[in-house]
């Protein structure tokens, strides 16, 4: 039977956040998304005060502080909170306030998880928001990939992080090509995880590849089939947590592909 994923939610307290229908406007409407979220059957909700979409601009520390840090305080009380920042105030702030797992895509709070003993994903990305889809450029985008993803595994396990995710970074510094790559070898990342017993973190919601494979170029508000898509591809090829705007569909897609054959009618 194929793995059970968690389904992590998306809340954006961000006013340039890609996808408009995953940004919160206001402290009180991303804690009532969060427990619908929760109420929909959600493992974990992911809260950032950040866009890195490509060419955003950061944000101060205490912009970002303000932002997340009565969301996650407030959701914490309800089920599993992770932090998406770049920060290490913030992570440190969110921690404090509930969050038990560190979202970094930058790679560099590693370490900061281990000193915290909380939960870590670790991304791969090629340069930073503002540059990294300028031209990204690999000679072996799998290969490359798996090795940062390796490197960073060491790191965490030499602190002593009590629990890690690496992910390929889909969109991160990469063309539609290279996306499209790593996905088609998933089975190097799984194998790779397995290997250095961690998991397997997949984010491709709504994102900018995605509108690239139609014909004529599709918007965020019309990438929910190719989402859905390459979020059962993600599953059945051994990924352990999938990071989603369309929490509903991506539970229901979750429990279909998941379901023990003997339950299947025909």
């Amino acid at each position: 039977m194929t793995r059970s994923p968690a389904v992590m939610g998306i809340i954006n307290i961000t006013p340039d956040s890609f996808f408009p229908g995953g940004r919160s406007d206001s402290t009180a409407d991303a804690i009532a998304t969060g427990r619908d979220f929760f109420d929909a059957g959600v493992d974990i909700v992911d809260v950032g005060g950040e866009s890195t979409r490509p060419g955003a601009d950061p944000v101060s520390e205490a912009d970002e502080l303000a932002r997340v840090i009565p969301i996650v305080s407030a959701l914490a009380q309800l089920g599993p909170v992770s932090i998406d920042t770049q920060k290490e105030a913030v992570a440190r702030a969110a921690v404090a306030a509930g969050a038990t797992v560190i979202n970094d895509v930058s790679a560099t709070l590693v370490e900061l998880a281990g000193e915290l003993g909380v939960g870590y994903v670790g991304m791969h990305r090629q340069g930073d928001s503002r540059t990294m889809q300028d031209n990204p450029h690999y000679d072996d985008v799998v290969s490359e990939v798996a090795d940062a993803l390796r490197a960073l595994a060491l790191r965490a396990r030499a602190v002593n992080v009590p629990q890690l995710w690496l992910d390929p970074g889909i969109g991160f510094g990469k063309t539609a090509e290279h996306n499209l790559e790593l996905l088609s070898h998933l089975d190097v990342f799984r194998a790779l995880c397995d290997e250095l017993q961690c998991g397997l973190f997949i984010g491709t919601s709504r994102k900018r590849f995605l509108g690239t494979l139609a014909p004529d170029f599709l918007e965020v508000d019309d990438r929910l089939e190719g989402s859905i898509a390459t979020e059962a591809w993600s599953i059945l090829y051994g990924a352990d947590v999938i990071r989603v705007h369309d929490v509903a569909v991506a539970v229901q897609l979750r429990e279909l592909l998941t379901m023990p054959t003997d339950e299947v009618v025909a």
